[in-house]
């Protein structure tokens, strides 16, 4: 059965760019594959940072051009900021990024793929947790 849309978390993405076909095979489920921009930018960092690069620059940008983006705006903000307090007032934190991630994902009513288990602390976030396999 072939879902309507997803968003992939920065993990998954750099799974998929080192050719772990599990998640590969996972997203053949789905019509629409989408990308937060926090995790854009996670991701050219990470190539940026990287012994190789141009190449992996190369890699993140045709990767990111062949996603729809989910771009931040006031809504977004808003939903980091009660998240972001409620995960306070919870006694657990997590990334800041990954707060940015969850709230983009609530505004836009998007399931999350992910290795991260810190995102189920989120309330209202719609997650799709996958263990990790080592291939």
């Amino acid at each position: 059965m072939v879902k309507d849309k997803i968003a992939l978390d920065t993990n998954i993405v750099i799974d998929l760019l080192n050719n772990k076909h599990t998640v590969a095979i996972l997203l053949n489920n789905y019509q629409n594959i989408y990308l937060p921009v926090t995790v854009c930018g996670e991701l050219l960092f990470g190539a940026k940072n990287s012994n190789k690069s141009l190449e992996n620059e190369q890699k993140c940008l045709e990767f990111i051009r062949a996603c729809s983006l989910l771009n931040v705006n006031e809504l977004v903000a808003e939903e980091y900021a009660n998240t972001r307090k409620v995960l306070k007032t919870k006694g657990r934190p997590i990334p800041e990024n990954d707060i940015w991630i969850a709230a983009t994902c609530i505004v836009n009513n998007i399931p999350l793929l992910t290795f991260d288990s810190d995102f189920q602390h989120v309330d209202d976030l719609i997650l799709i947790e996958i263990p990790r396999q080592h291939e």
